[in-house]
């Protein structure tokens, strides 16, 4: 690609993509926010599992409106390719292949960020994923701690590794991706999955609380069934596919451009009242 000087670096186990593209952000385009023109452009986003789906679709939304992001993700290949379509639209943009089950390797991503861009305004945890559908009876120790990992502490450690630099700025929003598992129980597939995303969704309300008055806010999202390789990776099966999309009145699942979109709303000075919420995007399905 023209104007891309890559870089790889290793730092503490954390390797890092490193990209800057040349052109101006005069090839942004798309919908404004509400709020302040240009509010997002030139401000720092963080996003973990940026390689694809949800957490991809929020890097390029947020560079449409003139976000520096930082795509992080433990696949290599996925969050490089992200980066570069972050390039294409005229926005920086830094890629990371992180593990964000490891402290150490998100207080490098949050480090290697704030060396780029100066600061992080905004941090958007949407790495998370079932890692496999079971019964109840069947969930063993090994699933339930990968699973645990990788939602719940993932976004523990990215939240307290940022929060100290949002505190000397007093500004920062965090978003979590929580589920509507977490209100259904996720009975016969998920009931391990659903109880990480109730733990996320509970720390957010926490975080919020703690930090309200200190210009941070903290909000999560808790989607239902979006179409995205997530469904693929927790080998759900086309029967639990069907029932789920049986119960969305809208009559299909919800997209990542969708999700990402929200997630650009709730960080964006539209709503600066929002905070401790979690808001439920699920076509009108979800509740029984």
């Amino acid at each position: 690609m023209a104007g891309l000087v890559p870089a790889i670096r290793v730092l503490n186990n954390s390797k890092v993509v490193d990209a800057r593209h040349k052109a101006g952000h005069d090839k942004c385009k798309g919908k404004a926010m509400p709020g302040t023109p240009d509010y997002f452009r030139g401000k720092t986003i963080v996003i973990t599992g940026a390689a694809s789906g949800i957490g991809r679709a929020a890097a390029l939304i947020f560079a449409r409106e003139g976000a520096n992001v930082v795509c992080a993700d433990i696949s290599e290949t996925g969050v490089t390719e992200t980066a570069e379509k972050v390039l294409e639209t005229g926005a920086q943009a830094l890629g990371l292949t992180i593990d964000v089950t490891r402290r150490a390797a998100v207080h490098d991503m949050i480090e290697l960020a704030l060396n780029d861009f100066g600061r992080i305004d905004f941090l958007f945890n949407s790495a998370g994923a079932a890692l496999a559908r079971k019964k109840f009876l069947d969930i063993d120790d090994d699933l339930l701690e990968r699973t645990f990992d990788l939602n719940v502490k993932g976004t523990f450690y990215a939240m307290q590794a940022v929060l100290p630099h949002m505190l000397k700025n007093r500004f920062g929003v965090i978003v979590n991706v929580g589920s509507m598992a977490h209100r259904r129980g996720g009975p016969g597939t998920s009931v391990h999955y659903a109880a990480a995303k109730g733990a996320v969704v509970t720390m957010t309300m926490g975080v919020a609380r703690e930090f309200a008055k200190d210009g941070i806010r903290c909000l999560s999202i808790s989607p239902g069934p979006v179409d995205t390789a997530f469904a693929a990776a927790a080998a759900t099966s086309p029967e639990l596919k069907q029932r789920m999309l049986d119960d969305i009145p809208m009559g299909r699942f919800g997209t990542a451009d969708e999700i990402g979109e929200l997630v650009l709303f709730m960080c964006s000075d539209a709503c600066p009242y929002m905070t401790a919420d979690t808001v439920y995007v699920n076509g009108g399905g979800g509740w029984r």
